[in-house]
């Protein structure tokens, strides 16, 4: 009992995130046309996927106690990469696809680097590199445009049922345990797959853990043997490897690249909201990536309610898309608030013994 009581304390963040969206989500499918149906939840899953990748990459110099700011920036170069290269034969586009993830994985290690090797602050770094992806981004692709496999982007952002029926598997007709799990959205398991075979390893590894202590007390860390340099350039790592993730799908789900900086600097800020709503301490040590899923949940639940408020309703002003980013914005800043409020107790409770 006290086991359960400690993990429920211990992820009360995504727990409420979690609630957050089924309520919101809920409410926002009862009012659409096609509301609890496998074809709404795969437009939402495809419209979900980027930011919750990207907010993966962002949960993990946060849990080092650190922000990046590049995150968008990483995400925007790989987008416009992934639109020269993927296409052409089967290995072409497998070999470019690991390439755009690679190309991910490098931005991160360099700012590992330069936050490790440089001792600098990872918001002035990450915000120097930043600026340096999105030039070299808008380089490769000035103007939006590109071509990405469309078989891939159309097996990407659908049902798993049309993966066997674009590539010619099962002529004989498709097997019967498949039927009950075609309906799936392969956003869906591309997430799974994410989580299952890159952070879950990572999370219970040594490096992991040792992440977790450099962001919950980098000298305590230090003084018990943890390396911690080892640990930052892991975590940056990583999340250039998660950015690279985004790109590459953003890619694939639009058939496209786009260097926009608006439109990265645009994810890199909800990136850092959906970190914070799904329970990831800004100050480090605490959190993870499931909760960060949770948390680009509720974000996105909260765009797809304004989409079904009727506009002749007492609430009708809401359906104005000029208005929505203000709702939006007074939500996050809600959101953080909220998070930010049970860091100022926990100080005011140890001032008291001073």
């Amino acid at each position: 009992m006290k086991d359960l009581k400690l993990r429920l304390s211990q992820n009360i963040g995504p727990i409420l995130a979690l609630i957050l969206f089924l309520i919101l989500y809920i409410f926002y499918s009862s009012l659409h046309p096609r509301g609890f149906t496998s074809d709404l939840f795969v437009q939402n899953s495809n419209e979900a996927l980027t930011l919750i990748l990207l907010g993966m990459a962002q949960t993990m110099p946060v849990l080092l106690g650190g922000i990046d700011l590049s995150v968008g920036p990483l995400m925007t170069l790989v987008n416009s990469l992934a639109s020269h290269i993927v296409s052409g034969s089967a290995v072409q586009i497998i070999a470019a696809m690991f390439a755009c993830v690679a190309v991910g994985a490098l931005g991160g290690f360099i700012n590992g680097l330069i936050v490790v090797y440089g001792r600098l602050q990872p918001i002035v770094v990450t915000l120097a590199t930043g600026a340096v992806f999105s030039g070299i981004a808008l380089f490769l692709r000035p103007t939006p445009g590109g071509t990405v496999d469309p078989d891939l982007n159309w097996v990407a952002t659908n049902a798993l049922a049309e993966l066997p029926g674009t590539y010619g598997w099962w002529p004989n007709g498709t097997p019967a345990w498949f039927e009950f799990i075609q309906g799936v959205p392969m956003p869906v398991i591309i997430l799974l797959v994410v989580v299952l075979v890159i952070w879950v390893p990572f999370r219970r590894s040594e490096t992991g853990r040792a992440c977790y202590a450099v962001g919950s007390n980098e000298a305590a860390a230090y003084m018990s043997g943890v390396k911690i340099e080892r640990a930052k350039l892991a975590a940056y790592t990583l999340g250039g490897l998660f950015a690279g993730l985004a790109g590459l799908y953003f890619a694939i789900q639009t058939g496209s690249g786009n260097a926009d900086p608006i439109q990265a600097g645009t994810y890199t800020l909800n990136s850092i909201a959906a970190v914070v709503i799904g329970g990831t301490s800004l100050f480090g040590g605490s959190g993870g990536v499931i909760g960060t899923i949770f948390g680009v949940a509720v974000l996105r639940s909260i765009t797809f309610c304004f989409r079904v408020v009727d506009s002749d309703s007492a609430i009708g002003f809401l359906a104005n898309p000029l208005l929505q980013p203000m709702f939006e914005g007074l939500i996050l800043l809600l959101a953080v608030s909220i998070g930010a409020a049970g860091i100022f107790r926990m100080k005011n409770r140890l001032s008291i013994f001073r």
